[in-house]
């Protein structure tokens, strides 16, 4: 489905460019003053309009909507979902994150291939932005004030956070990296980026609530997969696959360390 609004979103994002972000960028208080004009203004907001109709709207073979996806708190029900996922879902059996989610009601709901359902995630530079960012920022917006409570009854669940904590400290790739290497101190940096001590709950919170985000350097709006792939690409990893085991162990990690933090998504970051 074209998405019909992102237009917008790069004339926002051209008009950012010429009024000086990228000054902005340079330096962390002008852009944290910029964050704070723009407030209710994010252009991540025509992004979440477009998700809510892409909810509405019948697709694929089947010409479902996702108006009956069960995210966790039963079928449609998208306020509150967010703040609660990654989680264990009895009909598939496994803990799923929100995007792993959303495909798997695109394959049972909407009829569409799994092909089909993961194709492209995510956008490219220069893109438009695709209909699982969309989909992830509408649905993430609608958490927006509610604590962070991802459930940890289920022993998947607890796995899951086991297995994350475990990926975290596990160095690897040709610069023995790991997740921790840059995540696990506070009040660190590299190069302009404040680092999130992602073991507290302060950083984890702040890191956890904020994304989906508007990326402004990139004029898109990026998921919280997204970022981790990015984070294995920086580490010369194998690529991390869209809802994979591992990125949702890594989530469910972040995420119940950011307990009771309130969601503040879509975020505005560099």
């Amino acid at each position: 489905m074209i998405i019909k609004r992102l237009p917008k979103l790069k004339v926002i994002g051209l008009c950012l460019g010429l009024f000086g972000v990228n000054s902005a960028i340079a330096q962390d208080d002008p852009f944290a003053e910029y964050r704070a004009m723009m407030g209710d203004d994010n252009p991540a907001i025509f992004v979440s309009e477009e998700g809510a109709d892409l909810w509405q709207a019948p697709n694929g073979p089947k010409q479902a909507s996702f108006e009956q996806c069960d995210l966790g708190l039963g079928p449609g029900i998208v306020e509150g979902a967010y703040a609660q996922l990654p989680r264990y879902f009895a009909d598939t059996q496994q803990v799923m994150d929100l995007e792993s989610r959303l495909f798997y009601c695109m394959e049972t709901l909407q009829g569409r291939s799994p092909e089909e359902a993961r194709k492209k995630p995510y956008s490219s530079t220069g893109d438009m932005g695709t209909e699982i960012e969309a989909l992830v920022t509408y649905i993430a917006e609608q958490s927006t004030g509610m604590p962070i409570a991802l459930p940890q009854q289920h022993p998947l669940e607890i796995a899951a956070y086991e297995q994350g904590k475990s990926l975290f400290y596990y160095r690897a790739g040709p610069h023995d990296f790991s997740c921790a290497t840059c995540h696990r101190q506070s009040d660190k940096r590299i190069r302009l980026q404040n680092l999130p001590n992602l073991t507290t709950n302060e950083g984890a919170g702040a890191a956890y609530s904020s994304w989906p985000a508007y990326r402004i350097s990139q004029g898109l709006v990026r998921t919280m997969g997204w970022r981790m792939q990015s984070c294995g690409r920086q580490q010369r990893l194998p690529e991390l696959q869209p809802g994979s085991e591992a990125v949702i162990s890594l989530m469910t990690f972040m995420g119940v360390n950011a307990k009771g933090t309130e969601m503040a998504a879509p975020g505005l970051k560099r």
